[in-house]
């Protein structure tokens, strides 16, 4: 038995992930197809299977794998020619009635990573039992001899089929966004692939915009892919030189299902005020309805604008397989989460940087609005704030005797802040007097404790993020 058949496969929040050429090699692949195709056989009559890769490293090589695989076992494969993002995957899976989508991407994790995701046949993230149930089935070895498989013969026979998602997505956009009237418009935007998946879709969709990041690099240029401000100096700096003349700048992550968003003087917007801006426009210019259902660490300001509309507002737990299953229940006008997923009514159950970002220029376009006075029409309705996050790398007994003093409820004030009130849907959430809040919530995986705060003010966040730092210290 080789060491790598022995790695125990465990899908997290979003999907297996781990270093490529260690854990993630060929081998491991074919283990967890061979769990996969298990759970399909065992589930659906005929089952048939849309995989696609990002823009990593090997990419080509783990779906050849993965569709040798699922092929080999009489399961009828639809394999995306070059990098695709996550959401065509979860398009092309509901659009082809798939029993089963497979992304192979590690989203925004660094480049040596490669990851596997899972996606149902409605056209979003698989539900977590279900994939509990592909994990469980995951053999210890892989028993399958990749290379006396042929793609051709199996394409011959009828069971490989080679699919164009990108084009899919461009007509589905194209389909329910107003594309003229963003082309058309006197307002100029950017966009920042990260060297990611979504940079041939937007050349296409919209090749006139500038653009930075968008040639294939499966190095990310040495930066992780993940759609925060701290990893989009250079976009921020390029906005801002332009000095106006961009109007507002998109950004998403490694499979494009994360959103982050610039203004024109090159400040980030982050996910709180994007999920904001969406509702007010899906509601006041679409007409939408329907149930807001936010992660945890989420601002309660939009439980605030929720009340403005009469919208019913759920909490869940951060992940969005937790969203996920709500929104094919119920009726969900916006499913979003802190880290810069948003899924919205009128397109599929899952996230989707581009989209949203499209959503919010064509709302600055239609509006003839900048992304700064429609930010203002939020503060009108929910007040002014700013958000802060700060994840503290600390011993992992230290992590443990803070967690231990939320859990007892040693913790009644943080500096001059007083609590008035303790919400614990996953994690502690303090709140204090003029809207000001904490959040601690202790990494699963690593001896990291997450910090977020807010207050009417960034320097006001900063500050109760240093109180609450101080009181760690002190207990």
């Amino acid at each position: 038995m080789k060491l790598e058949d022995m790695v125990k496969i465990k899908f997290g929040t979003d999907g297996w992930r781990a270093i490529i050429a260690k854990e993630f090699t060929t081998d491991n692949v074919a283990r967890v197809t061979l769990g996969a195709a298990a759970w399909l056989k065992a589930n659906f009559e005929q089952p048939g299977v849309v995989i696609g890769h990002d823009c990593r490293f090997a990419g080509e090589l783990f779906a050849e794998t993965t569709a040798k695989v699922f092929a080999a076992h009489g399961i009828k494969v639809y394999l995306a020619k070059g990098p695709v993002s996550t959401p065509m995957v979860s398009l092309g899976t509901l659009r082809l009635k798939a029993s089963l989508g497979i992304v192979l991407t590690a989203s925004h994790n660094p480049p040596s990573y490669n990851g596997y995701k899972l996606k149902g046949h409605f056209g979003g993230p698989l539900l977590p039992k279900e994939i509990q149930e592909v994990e469980d089935l995951i053999p210890d070895t892989n028993s399958v001899d990749l290379d006396a498989l042929s793609l051709d013969d199996f394409q011959s026979k009828g069971m490989l089929e080679y699919v164009d998602l990108e084009t899919m997505y461009f007509d589905h956009v194209e389909a329910n966004f107003d594309m003229e009237a963003i082309r058309n418009s006197s307002m100029n935007f950017a966009y920042d692939a990260m060297y990611g998946a979504g940079q041939d879709v937007m050349r296409r969709l919209l090749p006139e915009i500038d653009f930075l990041h968008a040639e294939h690099n499966p190095g990310f240029g040495g930066t992780a892919p993940e759609p925060i401000h701290r990893n989009l100096q250079e976009f921020s700096e390029m906005i801002r030189l332009a000095e106006g003349e961009i109007d507002c700048g998109l950004a998403t992550d490694g499979d494009a299902d994360r959103i982050g968003l610039y203004d024109s003087k090159g400040n980030f917007v982050d996910s709180h005020h994007i999920i904001l801006l969406l509702i007010k426009y899906l509601v006041e210019e679409k007409g939408y309805t329907g149930k807001v259902v936010n992660a945890f660490s989420v601002t309660p300001k939009v439980k605030k604008m929720c009340e403005h509309y009469g919208l019913e507002y759920q909490v869940v737990q951060i992940g969005f397989k937790n969203i996920a299953g709500i929104i094919l229940e119920d009726d969900v006008l916006l499913g979003g989460e802190e880290s810069g997923g948003i899924a919205i009514k009128g397109h599929i159950p899952e996230r989707d940087g581009i989209w949203m970002g499209l959503t919010i220029w064509e709302y600055m376009v239609k509006s003839g609005k900048t992304l700064e006075e429609l930010i203002q029409g939020v503060y009108d309705i929910v007040g002014e704030f700013k958000f802060e996050r700060i994840d503290l790398h600390l011993t992992e007994a230290k992590k443990q005797a803070i967690i231990a003093n939320c859990e007892s409820g040693n913790y009644q004030r943080f500096g001059d802040l007083e609590v008035r009130e303790v919400q614990t849907v996953d994690g502690f959430k303090y709140f204090f007097d003029n809207d000001e809040w904490v959040m601690i919530r202790p990494s699963g995986t690593e001896p990291v404790l997450r910090t977020y705060a807010e207050s009417s003010t960034t320097e006001g966040a900063f500050k109760v993020l240093e109180k609450t730092h101080a009181a760690f210290k002190n207990s």
